[in-house]
Protein backbone atom coordinates (compact mmCIF):
# COMPACT_ATOMS: atom_id res chain seq x y z
CA UNK A 1 0.00 0.00 0.00
CA UNK A 2 1.37 3.07 -1.25
CA UNK A 3 1.86 6.21 1.39
CA UNK A 4 -0.48 8.21 -0.05
CA UNK A 5 -3.24 5.41 0.35
CA UNK A 6 -2.42 4.88 4.09
CA UNK A 7 -2.24 8.68 5.00
CA UNK A 8 -5.25 8.85 7.69
CA UNK A 9 -7.15 11.69 9.84
CA UNK A 10 -5.30 11.64 13.06
CA UNK A 11 -8.79 11.40 14.83
CA UNK A 12 -11.10 8.79 14.85
CA UNK A 13 -13.18 12.18 16.01
CA UNK A 14 -12.43 13.81 12.85
CA UNK A 15 -14.96 15.76 10.51
CA UNK A 16 -15.46 16.57 7.42
CA UNK A 17 -16.57 20.48 7.01
CA UNK A 18 -17.63 22.89 4.06
CA UNK A 19 -15.90 26.13 4.19
CA UNK A 20 -15.50 28.63 2.06
CA UNK A 21 -16.76 26.54 -1.27
CA UNK A 22 -14.20 23.41 -0.39
CA UNK A 23 -14.05 20.26 1.95
CA UNK A 24 -11.79 21.08 4.73
CA UNK A 25 -10.05 18.87 7.13
CA UNK A 26 -10.83 19.37 10.58
CA UNK A 27 -9.80 17.34 14.08
CA UNK A 28 -8.67 18.52 17.29
CA UNK A 29 -4.43 19.83 17.24
CA UNK A 30 -3.38 16.37 19.42
CA UNK A 31 0.25 16.00 20.90
CA UNK A 32 -0.93 12.28 21.00
CA UNK A 33 1.93 10.95 18.26
CA UNK A 34 1.65 7.10 16.87
CA UNK A 35 4.90 5.24 16.15
CA UNK A 36 5.89 6.35 12.64
CA UNK A 37 3.28 9.44 12.27
CA UNK A 38 3.86 12.72 11.37
CA UNK A 39 1.04 15.49 12.82
CA UNK A 40 0.56 18.62 10.98
CA UNK A 41 -0.87 21.23 12.73
CA UNK A 42 -2.43 24.08 10.70
CA UNK A 43 -1.74 27.21 12.80
CA UNK A 44 -2.85 30.78 12.12
CA UNK A 45 -1.56 32.12 8.47
CA UNK A 46 0.82 30.58 7.89
CA UNK A 47 1.92 28.72 10.78
CA UNK A 48 2.39 25.01 11.47
CA UNK A 49 3.15 22.47 14.05
CA UNK A 50 4.79 19.38 12.95
CA UNK A 51 4.89 16.13 15.81
CA UNK A 52 6.65 13.19 16.02
CA UNK A 53 6.87 10.31 18.42
CA UNK A 54 10.17 12.11 19.54
CA UNK A 55 10.08 16.11 18.49
CA UNK A 56 7.39 18.62 17.92
CA UNK A 57 8.69 21.65 15.48
CA UNK A 58 6.83 25.13 15.21
CA UNK A 59 7.29 27.24 11.64
CA UNK A 60 6.31 30.93 11.76
CA UNK A 61 4.20 30.59 15.29
CA UNK A 62 1.76 33.54 15.42
CA UNK A 63 -1.51 34.09 17.35
CA UNK A 64 -0.94 30.90 19.71
CA UNK A 65 -3.67 30.15 22.23
CA UNK A 66 -2.30 29.65 25.95
CA UNK A 67 -2.73 26.26 25.74
CA UNK A 68 0.12 25.71 23.68
CA UNK A 69 2.11 26.52 26.11
CA UNK A 70 1.77 22.86 27.46
CA UNK A 71 3.22 21.73 23.81
CA UNK A 72 6.75 23.00 23.94
CA UNK A 73 9.35 23.07 20.95
CA UNK A 74 12.03 21.23 20.69
CA UNK A 75 12.26 23.88 17.43
CA UNK A 76 11.19 26.72 16.31
CA UNK A 77 11.76 27.51 12.64
CA UNK A 78 11.00 31.46 10.98
CA UNK A 79 11.60 32.02 7.43
CA UNK A 80 11.29 36.36 7.84
CA UNK A 81 10.60 38.90 10.03
CA UNK A 82 7.15 40.38 8.98
CA UNK A 83 4.88 40.29 11.85
CA UNK A 84 2.19 37.78 10.27
CA UNK A 85 5.21 35.11 10.58
CA UNK A 86 7.31 35.88 13.57
CA UNK A 87 5.82 36.95 16.95
CA UNK A 88 7.63 37.24 19.98
CA UNK A 89 5.21 36.51 22.64
CA UNK A 90 4.14 32.69 20.54
CA UNK A 91 8.00 31.44 20.51
CA UNK A 92 8.20 32.76 23.74
CA UNK A 93 5.43 30.83 24.79
CA UNK A 94 6.66 27.25 23.36
CA UNK A 95 9.99 27.47 24.67
CA UNK A 96 11.73 24.91 27.47
CA UNK A 97 15.14 24.84 28.61
CA UNK A 98 16.66 23.34 25.04
CA UNK A 99 14.50 24.83 22.33
CA UNK A 100 16.45 25.91 19.35
CA UNK A 101 14.94 28.98 17.54
CA UNK A 102 15.86 29.36 14.06
CA UNK A 103 16.03 32.80 12.06
CA UNK A 104 17.29 33.91 8.67
CA UNK A 105 20.74 35.42 9.34
CA UNK A 106 19.25 39.14 8.69
CA UNK A 107 16.91 38.88 11.55
CA UNK A 108 19.69 40.17 13.87
CA UNK A 109 17.74 41.18 16.67
CA UNK A 110 15.48 38.24 17.05
CA UNK A 111 18.60 35.93 17.36
CA UNK A 112 19.98 38.21 20.20
CA UNK A 113 16.49 38.15 21.72
CA UNK A 114 15.51 34.18 21.38
CA UNK A 115 19.17 33.30 21.80
CA UNK A 116 18.58 31.85 18.31
CA UNK A 117 20.73 30.74 15.38
CA UNK A 118 21.44 31.96 12.33
CA UNK A 119 20.89 30.08 8.76
CA UNK A 120 20.86 31.56 5.36
CA UNK A 121 19.55 29.05 2.33
CA UNK A 122 21.77 26.04 2.05
CA UNK A 123 22.51 25.57 5.89
CA UNK A 124 21.23 22.70 7.46
CA UNK A 125 21.44 21.88 10.84
CA UNK A 126 20.18 18.87 13.08
CA UNK A 127 16.93 18.52 16.12
CA UNK A 128 17.76 15.07 17.40
CA UNK A 129 17.47 12.52 14.04
CA UNK A 130 15.37 14.97 11.91
CA UNK A 131 17.23 16.96 9.62
CA UNK A 132 16.30 20.98 9.08
CA UNK A 133 17.78 22.06 6.01
CA UNK A 134 17.11 26.15 5.36
CA UNK A 135 16.05 27.17 1.63
CA UNK A 136 15.19 30.11 -0.59
CA UNK A 137 12.25 32.65 -0.09
CA UNK A 138 11.75 35.60 -2.18
CA UNK A 139 9.05 37.23 -4.60
CA UNK A 140 9.91 39.46 -7.58
CA UNK A 141 7.53 41.90 -9.59
CA UNK A 142 6.24 40.91 -12.61
CA UNK A 143 9.21 42.66 -14.19
CA UNK A 144 11.79 40.29 -12.66
CA UNK A 145 12.75 42.87 -10.71
CA UNK A 146 12.90 42.17 -6.13
CA UNK A 147 9.98 43.15 -4.96
CA UNK A 148 10.97 45.22 -1.91
CA UNK A 149 8.57 43.10 0.90
CA UNK A 150 10.93 39.95 0.19
CA UNK A 151 13.65 41.11 -1.54
CA UNK A 152 15.83 38.19 -2.16
CA UNK A 153 18.83 40.09 -0.97
CA UNK A 154 17.27 39.29 2.60
CA UNK A 155 17.90 36.16 2.58
CA UNK A 156 15.01 35.04 3.75
CA UNK A 157 14.25 31.61 4.64
CA UNK A 158 11.56 28.31 3.47
CA UNK A 159 12.84 25.16 5.45
CA UNK A 160 12.65 21.40 4.56
CA UNK A 161 11.94 19.28 7.36
CA UNK A 162 13.46 15.31 6.54
CA UNK A 163 12.17 12.86 9.37
CA UNK A 164 13.38 9.34 8.10
CA UNK A 165 13.45 10.17 4.96
CA UNK A 166 9.63 11.80 4.91
CA UNK A 167 10.37 15.42 3.70
CA UNK A 168 8.49 18.10 4.77
CA UNK A 169 8.46 21.94 2.56
CA UNK A 170 7.07 25.14 4.27
CA UNK A 171 7.54 27.90 1.34
CA UNK A 172 6.67 30.66 3.45
CA UNK A 173 6.62 34.02 1.54
CA UNK A 174 7.64 32.90 -2.17
CA UNK A 175 6.81 33.03 -5.50
CA UNK A 176 7.73 30.05 -8.17
CA UNK A 177 11.07 30.18 -7.72
CA UNK A 178 13.56 28.38 -10.36
CA UNK A 179 15.52 26.94 -7.11
CA UNK A 180 12.54 24.55 -7.01
CA UNK A 181 13.78 22.46 -9.59
CA UNK A 182 16.66 21.60 -7.40
CA UNK A 183 14.05 19.51 -4.92
CA UNK A 184 11.45 18.11 -8.05
CA UNK A 185 10.59 14.59 -6.94
CA UNK A 186 12.49 15.06 -3.10
CA UNK A 187 9.17 16.45 -1.28
CA UNK A 188 6.24 14.14 0.32
CA UNK A 189 4.27 17.21 1.80
CA UNK A 190 4.15 20.74 0.28
CA UNK A 191 3.01 23.79 2.23
CA UNK A 192 2.51 26.30 -0.17
CA UNK A 193 0.55 29.79 0.66
CA UNK A 194 -1.96 30.46 -1.42
CA UNK A 195 -1.95 34.37 -1.51
CA UNK A 196 -2.43 37.20 -1.99
CA UNK A 197 -0.74 37.69 -4.73
CA UNK A 198 0.97 40.34 -4.61
CA UNK A 199 2.81 38.60 -1.64
CA UNK A 200 3.62 35.14 -1.95
CA UNK A 201 2.53 32.72 -5.33
CA UNK A 202 -1.04 32.69 -6.38
CA UNK A 203 -3.32 30.49 -8.48
CA UNK A 204 -1.79 28.85 -10.74
CA UNK A 205 1.49 29.41 -10.04
CA UNK A 206 0.71 27.31 -6.63
CA UNK A 207 0.07 24.59 -9.46
CA UNK A 208 3.12 25.20 -11.44
CA UNK A 209 5.13 24.71 -8.14
CA UNK A 210 3.02 21.50 -7.38
CA UNK A 211 4.40 20.32 -10.99
CA UNK A 212 8.00 21.08 -10.72
CA UNK A 213 8.12 19.72 -6.94
CA UNK A 214 6.11 16.43 -7.34
CA UNK A 215 4.77 16.26 -3.56
CA UNK A 216 2.58 13.21 -2.68
CA UNK A 217 0.55 16.22 -0.60
CA UNK A 218 -0.22 19.58 -0.68
CA UNK A 219 -0.96 21.80 2.24
CA UNK A 220 -2.27 25.37 1.84
CA UNK A 221 -0.70 27.96 4.09
CA UNK A 222 -1.22 31.83 4.14
CA UNK A 223 -4.41 32.17 2.91
CA UNK A 224 -7.73 34.66 2.66
CA UNK A 225 -11.08 33.26 2.39
CA UNK A 226 -10.94 34.36 -1.08
CA UNK A 227 -7.69 33.18 -2.35
CA UNK A 228 -9.15 29.81 -0.79
CA UNK A 229 -12.19 29.99 -2.47
CA UNK A 230 -10.56 31.30 -5.72
CA UNK A 231 -7.96 28.01 -5.63
CA UNK A 232 -10.60 25.66 -4.76
CA UNK A 233 -12.79 26.85 -7.58
CA UNK A 234 -10.14 27.36 -10.42
CA UNK A 235 -7.37 25.67 -9.32
CA UNK A 236 -7.33 22.50 -7.00
CA UNK A 237 -8.90 20.27 -9.74
CA UNK A 238 -5.36 20.70 -11.57
CA UNK A 239 -2.94 19.58 -8.72
CA UNK A 240 -4.71 16.04 -8.49
CA UNK A 241 -4.10 14.74 -11.64
CA UNK A 242 -0.43 15.45 -11.09
CA UNK A 243 -0.31 12.87 -8.55
CA UNK A 244 -0.50 15.30 -5.50
CA UNK A 245 -2.91 14.67 -2.68
CA UNK A 246 -4.96 18.07 -2.15
CA UNK A 247 -5.13 18.42 2.41
CA UNK A 248 -7.02 21.40 3.36
CA UNK A 249 -6.74 22.13 6.89
CA UNK A 250 -8.58 24.64 9.20
CA UNK A 251 -6.37 26.37 11.38
CA UNK A 252 -5.95 24.83 14.62
CA UNK A 253 -6.74 21.45 12.91
CA UNK A 254 -4.69 18.20 12.09
CA UNK A 255 -3.73 15.59 9.43
CA UNK A 256 -2.02 12.74 10.38
CA UNK A 257 0.73 11.07 8.10
CA UNK A 258 1.67 7.72 8.49
CA UNK A 259 5.29 7.23 7.41
CA UNK A 260 5.99 3.11 7.71
CA UNK A 261 9.01 3.93 9.62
Amino acid sequence: MSLRDKAVLGSLLALIIIAVGSQLVSNPATSVVEIGDVNVTLLTNAGIMIETEDARIYIDPIDLPEEYGDRPADAVLVTHDHGDHYQFASIRLVQKEDTINVFPESMTSEIRSHDGVAVVPGDELMVGDIKITAYYMYTFSPDGTSAASHPIESGFTSYIIDINGFTLFHAGDSKNLPEYEALKGTIDVACLPLGPGCQTMYGDEVVDVVEVLEPSYMIPIHYTEDSYRNFDVVYKRQVEPLGCTFVGLQEFSMYSFETGS
